[in-house]
């Protein structure tokens, strides 16, 4: 079917395994960006520390962003990217891209700041439960987190209303 298509998409099925490995390639850089070159962190559900802690803030973060999504009139099962008939949070798991940063930024300064994160102790589940309060710009402003989350999902509904074609999302500063 390719060879009867243009040379631009013969070239593209070719490449394809290429183009579906820049993410992984981009993480890796990204992780020993944030954990340093020494550490030999990989991201992984159910791998070693700091994981636990990525793992708990994400799941902090999925909760803002779902409840935001069915604020604005949304449905968390029908995703963008994410498409998972298991998974009723694939939007959710799209939008909270963008605000995964300030998750992985707390995490940072808690592995700085305590020794031993093998376990969640209470005082480090404190510390990520301030990401819902946490605050961040969204197009021009300082928000808690869960109200710039709040402004992207109600932006992404006027854009399927055909209301506007811009998504507001939180720059990291």
């Amino acid at each position: 079917m390719w060879r009867s298509l243009n040379p631009a998409a013969t070239r593209l099925h070719k490449n394809f395994h290429r183009l579906d490995n820049y993410e992984a390639r981009a993480a890796s850089f990204y992780w020993t960006a944030l954990f340093g070159s020494e550490s030999e962190f990989r991201r992984h559900r159910h791998g070693e520390p700091p994981n636990n802690l990525l793992n708990y803030g994400y799941a902090i973060l999925r909760a803002v962003i779902a409840r935001s999504l069915v604020a604005s009139g949304l449905m968390s099962f029908l995703g963008i990217h994410h498409r998972n008939k298991y998974n009723p949070y694939c939007l959710a798991d799209d939008i909270m891209e963008p605000y995964r940063p300030f998750v992985d930024r707390i995490t940072l300064s808690i592995t700085e700041d305590f020794e031993d994160i093998e376990e969640l102790t209470p005082e480090i589940k404190k510390r990520l439960l301030v990401i819902p309060s946490t605050n961040v710009i969204i197009d021009g402003s300082k928000s808690p987190l869960m109200i710039a989350a709040q402004r992207t999902t109600a932006s992404l509904m006027r854009c399927y209303a055909g209301e506007s074609r811009k998504l507001l999302f939180p720059v990291l500063q």
